[in-house]
């Protein structure tokens, strides 16, 4: 399988992040491993049910570290924010959402990052609706997002930090 050598943006957190769940999975595939050989050896027919699910088990995980391993390898760690004043990937951004008058405060990240769960801020993704039309806001700012059941939502920028 050949993977795009598109760059990632990382914040140096989820570079971290990623290097930490990385970490774990090569643990988990150590012991999806000994588990796979036990079964080989206590297994009187190849038929049994354990050794296809410690197989199956061992080919997610394998997957999942081959994912890891290439998003890090792409990696580039955002350090400088050229377009201060502007959301980018790394800015903590409150929003307030117009109709419920209501603020989040998020973390717009690149798309591997986002799906890494761990930390006590949201994070969304530069890709996602409200991530592709915040990109490049600057403070102050209105601006609506079209969600997929056909309804829209207006935010404010109420303040971005790096």
């Amino acid at each position: 399988m050949v993977q795009a050598t598109r760059q990632v943006k990382l914040t140096r957190e989820g570079f971290e992040r990623l290097q930490r769940t990385l970490n774990q999975e090569q643990a988990r595939l150590a012991e999806a491993t000994r588990i796979l050989q036990e079964q080989m050896e206590t297994s009187a027919d190849n038929e049994d049910i354990g050794l296809e699910d410690a197989k199956r088990e061992k080919l997610t995980i394998e997957a999942r570290i081959e994912e890891l391993e290439d998003t890090l390898a792409r990696a580039s760690i955002i350090e400088d924010h050229e377009n201060a004043g502007r959301v980018e990937l790394g800015a903590v951004v409150t929003l307030t959402n117009e109709t419920t008058k209501k603020d989040m405060r998020v973390q717009v990240v690149s798309a591997p990052e986002a799906t890494v769960l761990s930390g006590t801020l949201p994070r969304i993704s530069e890709e996602s609706p409200v991530g592709k039309e915040l990109m490049g806001r600057k403070q102050g700012e209105t601006f609506v997002v079209n969600l997929e059941n056909g309804k829209q939502v207006k935010y404010r920028v109420v303040s971005i930090e790096y």
